[in-house]
């Protein structure tokens, strides 16, 4: 099982951009996420093809489940 949290904004030209961190520390706690993707627009550092973050637009966790089977 693997589990992303993905976050996801607004960028200076209205388009959405995204930001995946695996294996999120958990309980997620909504506020500390908000609080730190502000910080991350303020701090200017992460742009995309789409613009520079511009606002928090929303976060959430993707859990995945693998089933591999042998094939013989």
């Amino acid at each position: 099982m693997a589990k992303t949290l993905e976050l996801e904004f607004t960028t200076e030209f209205g388009k959405s951009a995204r930001l995946s961190i695996d294996n999120p520390k958990e309980p997620i706690d909504g506020s500390v996420v908000k609080s730190a993707m502000e910080e991350m627009i303020a701090s200017g550092v992460f742009t995309s093809t789409n613009g520079n973050f511009a606002s928090v637009k929303g976060a959430r966790v993707i859990d995945r489940n693998v089933t591999e089977y042998e094939i013989i």
